[in-house]
């Protein structure tokens, strides 16, 4: 509602890392990086280009070591110290790509980062060649990233296949471009023109503020679904307020009214909430049941059923808590599988009931 003030929210996991930390750690704009000497390293060719910066592969004619230099484009100094100091806090984490050196221009004063080279394989390329299995590897690999930045109190903010760099002779994975990423604080509201439209949850498209690291979940949920069923982009949304309505895949005739409630996100939020909790109602053996009609089997059906089966919850009160009692209906929170589940169900049953939300 207009002049109402959003409800104040906080991560379920990883919550207070940055608050028992010291301030130095977290405290970016007070960071003084440690330029080296740019002649160390001799530009090669060019991999490609971002918003923010030029990629190159590069030789370290100290050791003769391949790598590859990130030159930054002219931006904020805030923003590069908040990369850096990043990069620097997450060196040596599993399956975060290794900041080797930091240089700066003598005379441009025009800054590159330095990182370890991988020999990645263009994802368009190598997804349609990854096993059952290769999924599942390559998507622990990129949990262990995740999970390893979450810990250290740090959202990514741009999951998506371009900065999941893969070398599959290798099976190795890293995580890239932290230029967006940023320290999670509870209950502070950050910028929503973060990640790429596509892989964007829900509390960006609504402009929610107060989002935490779920948000690079929902994102790496998108991935997953992209390579079981080879769709790339899965949710194709035409812009922002089109992507709302992408997971959901319900008719809506008269989108021109999210387009009247743009400045207060009114009716996007109702579609999700309302949606979602129908959803949280659906029994496992729907689910099961949808994906098999859909033609998933074998290794992938296992896959996909594996986040259903077996799961408990307790009811908890002042500190005590029920036994554990079986969990038969809904998509577990946190699961990666919830934009996908969500959208494959939505749609099946859109197909068989004709709805119009005005």
């Amino acid at each position: 509602m207009p002049g109402s003030t959003p409800a104040s929210s906080k991560a379920r996991v990883y919550t207070d890392v940055n608050t028992q930390k010291n301030r130095e750690y977290w405290d970016y704009d007070a960071h003084v990086p440690n330029w080296s000497n740019q002649d160390n390293y001799q530009l090669v060719r060019k991999l490609g280009r971002g918003k923010y910066s030029e990629v190159f592969e590069a030789i370290n004619v100290t050791n003769n070591e391949k790598v590859v230099v990130k030159i930054l484009k002219p931006v904020k100094k805030k923003k590069i110290k908040r990369e850096i100091k990043i990069l620097e806090n997450l060196r040596g984490g599993t399956n975060i790509i290794r900041l080797v050196d930091t240089v700066k221009d003598p005379v441009s004063r025009t800054p590159a980062l330095v990182f370890e080279c991988i020999n990645n394989t263009d994802f368009k390329e190598l997804y349609q060649k990854l096993t059952d299995y290769d999924i599942r590897y390559y998507m622990y690999e990129l949990l262990k990233a995740l999970d390893y930045c979450h810990s250290m109190g740090i959202m990514h903010r741009d999951v998506k296949p371009h900065n999941v760099m893969i070398d599959h002779q290798m099976r190795k994975l890293r995580l890239i471009d932290w230029g967006l990423a940023e320290f999670y604080h509870p209950a502070q509201e950050y910028n929503v023109r973060v990640a790429s439209r596509y892989f964007k949850g829900p509390e960006l498209l609504v402009d929610y503020q107060m989002y935490d690291y779920s948000l690079d979940m929902w994102s790496l949920g998108c991935m997953l679904a992209s390579m079981i069923f080879l769709k790339e982009p899965f949710f194709h949304g035409q812009d922002n307020y089109d992507q709302v309505t992408a997971p959901i895949t319900i008719h809506i005739p008269h989108k021109q009214q999210l387009h009247i409630a743009r400045t207060t996100s009114l009716s996007s939020i109702i579609i999700l909430l309302d949606l979602s909790a129908a959803f949280d109602t659906v029994n496992h053996q729907i689910f099961i049941s949808t994906l098999r009609n859909l033609g998933v089997s074998g290794s992938a059906l296992s896959l996909l059923t594996s986040y259903l089966t077996d799961r408990t919850y307790r009811v908890t009160w002042r500190g005590s808590s029920s036994e554990p009692c079986p969990l038969k209906t809904g998509v577990p929170q946190g699961s990666v599988l919830g934009p996908l589940l969500f959208s494959l169900y939505s749609h099946t049953v859109t197909q068989s009931h004709s709805h119009t939300f005005t």
